[in-house]
């Protein structure tokens, strides 16, 4: 097997080396990560059951894709690396938030992250990868809501942590939603902005890492 090494950051999000990716999970180093939701044109979103043998959150139902880009490697080709390899689909999307997150396992791992969020719409069935996915469906985000509320230990701790916060970016992505006439014919003469086509596209964060705002 080949090994795989992740980026370790600090708090700031600013690269301090790498490391080995179970030892980091075993020393709980803070390292970059990416987690990527994919809705449909009926609103629904994308779950992926994690296999069995998973080294941790094994069987527990999550968000469509979740990785580590490699040293030197973009995190946007990350994304669609591992969204091929997981899931078996190509799709456009669109960085929208990053945070930060620290929880121990049962196993005595330690997943420790900085987690760039993506979203990207896609329409179908996937082929998934056996290896990484056990079980996918779509499901609205209601029903998701009320899931996580009456089953919260079917749930990795990062898709519970971060679902609420992606909601307002599911609905008002450029990627995900529909233009309007207007909108495209600007496109087409090239007058469309970032703002008038997501409003809520760039964020940062505040001194807790904890609460995301946007930038106007």
């Amino acid at each position: 097997m080949i090994e795989e090494y992740v980026v370790l950051v600090d708090e700031d999000d600013n690269e301090i080396g790498v490391e080995e990716k179970l030892a980091a999970h075993q020393k709980g180093l803070l390292h970059r990560a990416f987690s990527v939701f994919i809705t449909n044109a009926k609103g629904e979103i994308l779950l992926q059951q994690r296999a069995d043998d998973k080294y941790h959150s094994a069987g527990l139902w999550t968000n469509a894709c979740c990785s580590h880009p490699r040293p030197d490697e973009d995190i946007n080709s990350a994304v669609q690396r591992r969204l091929f390899e997981e899931m078996g689909i190509t799709a456009e999307t669109e960085f929208v938030l990053k945070f930060l997150y620290r929880t121990p396992f049962e196993n005595g791992l330690i997943e420790h992250e900085m987690d760039y969020v993506f979203i990207g719409k896609w329409e179908g069935i996937p082929e998934f990868n056996t290896n990484e996915v056990k079980a996918i469906r779509w499901l609205s985000i209601p029903y998701i809501q009320q899931e996580i509320k009456q089953n919260p230990e079917s749930y990795t701790y990062w898709f519970r942590d971060v679902f609420e916060r992606v909601i307002p970016f599911l609905k008002a992505s450029s990627v995900l939603r529909t233009p309007s006439p207007k909108e495209k014919e600007k496109k087409r003469e090239g007058q469309v902005s970032d703002k008038e086509t997501s409003e809520l596209k760039v964020l940062s964060f505040g001194e807790d890492l904890g609460e995301a705002k946007t930038n106007n």
